[in-house]
C-alpha cells in the first residue's frame, strides 16, 4: 500500500541572511506579546496573513517563546528548567535547527554552531551535524536526546545521516551518537519521535515515513526495525483528517496519510504506546517483548493491544498518574486519556494551531506544548503559506 507522507516541496536552501530571518521572542505569560525578529523589532505580517487567533480570557496557556520563522516542531525541558526547541529542515534551512531557548526568549545553537551547520561541503561528516533533526527529548536523568532522520525536505535520507544523539547538558557535549544503517532507517524512512528507558537502557523510536518502530539497545548502540508495515503502524486510508475544519490535501490532490508518529512510555516502563497520526486508533505493547530480539514480527504483532479510539493527534506523553496526553490538532485542544480509558479535554484554545509536541517540567507539574501549524504550510494550501500567528511554546500548570 502506497503511503503519502508529508510531500513538502522545500524552498531553495539559503546560506545567508537566515539568522536575521529567524524570529525570536521574549518570554512572557501574556498572550498578547508580539513575535520579534533577531533585531528586536516587531515582525511584519506577510501579505497572505490574516489576524491570528485570540486567546480566550480563561486560557491556562502561558507563552514561553514564540517564533515567526522558520517552523518549529519540538520542545524538551530539563529537570533544571532549561528549554530546548528544534526546527527541522523542511521548507527552510534554519541556522539553529536545535536551539536552547533562554528565559528572555532568545535562542542559541545547540550544542554549538558547528553541529547546527549542514551543507554540501559536509556530506562526508553526516554524523557530526544536524541534517534534519525532528525530535528533542529529555530523559529522567537530565540527558538530552536528538532524533535526526536526516531527510531534508522529507525527500530521502542522506547516506550515513540517520542517528540518535545523546548530549550531556552539564557539559553541552555529545556523549553518544548511534548511527542507523539503511536496514534500520531506509532511504524513505523518517524517524520521528523517541522515548528513552534509562533503567533498561533502551530507546524506542517511530518511523513515520514507512510505518515502523525502531528499538535501540543503548549499551551496544544497535538498532532493530520491528513491525514495519504492520497495520498498527500505518495511516488509516479511509479517514478524511481535518484541521481548522479543512481536509488536508496536497498539491497533487492526495489526502494526508501519515504513519506511526506519536509515542509514549508508561511510567513503569512496562508499556510503549503509539499511533499513526492520521488514525483514530491507539496501540500499546509490552516493552519486554520489544527488547527480546528473538521474537519475530509475527510474534510481536500477537502482543499488540488495540486500545480503541482516541482523537487524531501528533504528539503524546504520559504523566505520573498514567494519564495519556494527546495533541488533538483537529479541534485546537489538548486531550488526555485516563487509565480507565475516558477522554477528557484539558484545554481548548484557538492558538493551538496544530499542537505538536509535549514536554513535562522536572517535577511533572507543568506541561509544555509546541504549535507547528503544519496545516498552514504551503503543502496543504495549494502552494501558499497561510500561517497567521507565531509558532508557540506554551506551558500550563496541571491540575
Amino acid at each position: 500500500m502506497a503511503i503519502v507522507f508529508w510531500p513538502f516541496q522545500p524552498r531553495p536552501w539559503r546560506t545567508t541572511g537566515l539568522l536575521a530571518a529567524m524570529l525570536l521572542t521574549q518570554a512572557c505569560s501574556s498572550p498578547s506579546t508580539p513575535a520579534t525578529d533577531a533585531n528586536g523589532t516587531t515582525a511584519a505580517p506577510d501579505s497572505t496573513q490574516t489576524a491570528g487567533p485570540v486567546a480566550p480570557a480563561n486560557s491556562p496557556l502561558q507563552i514561553v517563546a514564540q517564533f515567526r520563522e522558520p517552523q518549529m516542531v519540538g520542545v524538551a525541558v530539563l529537570p533544571d528548567g532549561r528549554v530546548f526547541a528544534d526546527f527541522p529542515r523542511w521548507d527552510n534551512n534554519p541556522v539553529m535547527p536545535i536551539a536552547e531557548v533562554a528565559p528572555d526568549g532568545s535562542i542559541k545553537p545547540y550544542p554549538d554552531a558547528n553541529w547546527c551547520t549542514w551543507n554540501e561541503t559536509l556530506r562526508n561528516e553526516p554524523q557530526k551535524h544536524w541534517i534534519c533533526p525532528q525530535s528533542v527529548y529529555a530523559d529522567n536523568t537530565g540527558m538530552l536526546w536528538v532524533v535526526d532522520p536526516a531527510s531534508p525536505g522529507l525527500r530521502a535520507t542522506v547516506s550515513g545521516g540517520p542517528k540518535l544523539v545523546k548530549i550531556d547538558p552539564k557539559t553541552d557535549k555529545v556523549t553518544q551518537t548511534i548511527s542507523f544503517p539503511e536496514s534500520v532507517a531506509p532511504r524513505k524512512s523518517y524517524l520521528n519521535d523517541v522515548r528513552v528507558d534509562t533503567q533498561n537502557q533502551y530507546a524506542y523510536l517511530t518511523d513515520s515515513g514507512l510505518g515502523s518502530l525502531v528499538v535501540v539497545d543503548l549499551r551496544t548502540g544497535r538498532g532493530r526495525r520491528v513491525l514495519s508495515g504492520h497495520a498498527s503502524m500505518l495511516a488509516d486510508t479511509t479517514l478524511n483528517i481535518k484541521a481548522d475544519g479543512k481536509e488536508l490535501i496536497d498539491p497533487s490532490g492526495n489526502k494526508a496519510r501519515i504513519n506511526a508518529d506519536g509515542i509514549a512510555l508508561s511510567q513503569d516502563r512496562q508499556y510503549l504506546y503509539w499511533k499513526p497520526l492520521t488514525s483514530y486508533n491507539l496501540y500499546r505493547i509490552k516493552t519486554e517483548a520489544l527488547r527480546n530480539p528473538a521474537l519475530t514480527d509475527a510474534q510481536l504483532a500477537s502482543q499488540i493491544e488495540d486500545l480503541g479510539k482516541v482523537p487524531a493527534c501528533d504528539g503524546m506523553e504520559i504523566d505520573a498518574q498514567n494519564n495519556l496526553y494527546l495533541t488533538a490538532f483537529e479541534d485546537h485542544s489538548i486531550k488526555r486519556r485516563t487509565p480507565a480509558g475516558n477522554i477528557e479535554t484539558v484545554v481548548q484554545d484557538p492558538r493551538l494551531e496544530w499542537p505538536d509536541t509535549f514536554a513535562f517540567s522536572g517535577d511533572g507539574k507543568t506541561l509544555y506544548v509546541t504549535t507547528s501549524a503544519i496545516h498552514k504550510t504551503p503543502t496543504w494550501n495549494k502552494g501558499i503559506g497561510k500561517q497567521d500567528q507565531p509558532y508557540y511554546i506554551f506551558k500550563m500548570a496541571l491540575q
